[in-house]
């Protein structure tokens, strides 16, 4: 090594480097393309989801029950708990979406959480109405 030694210049050593940004999720909105490209699809899956388990989840094991009343209960029930727990899923979702702000996402699963609480609110209708019994008045002693 012929030459002196590098040594860098005295000025560099002195001046500090500008603090790298956090880059938080909720620091900047979620670009729109990224946005409707994830709130799309998972919207069509999820209400494909709840169609396909009320035709072949519900659907099929009512009509496999062959009439009798505890299994034709049973998989109704089944069926409200399934919609009350994707119901849950797709509120943990906007929660998600709303940290990293993605709009169309959050306005998706708001409308597909608005469908399955419609959806259950019709199946639990249902069931009370089947439940009841014929002749009770509602304020009598027996009911």
């Amino acid at each position: 090594m012929c030459g002196p030694a590098w040594r860098p210049h005295a000025a560099s050593m002195t001046e500090t480097r500008p603090a790298l940004r956090r880059r938080f999720p909720w620091s900047r909105r979620t670009r729109p393309g990224v946005d409707l490209a994830l709130a799309i699809p998972l919207f069509l899956l999820e209400t494909g989801w709840v169609v396909l388990d009320a035709i072949y989840g519900a659907g099929l094991e009512v009509w496999a029950a062959q009439g009798e009343q505890a299994r034709i209960d049973a998989a109704e029930l089944a069926f409200m708990e399934r919609l009350r727990v994707l119901q849950i899923a797709a509120l943990v979702l906007v929660v998600l979406a709303a940290v990293f702000r993605a709009r169309w996402t959050v306005i998706a699963h708001l409308l597909l959480a608005l469908l399955l609480g419609g959806a259950l609110a019709g199946e639990r209708h249902e069931w009370e109405k089947s439940h009841s019994s014929p002749g009770c008045v509602r304020y009598s002693a027996g009911c």
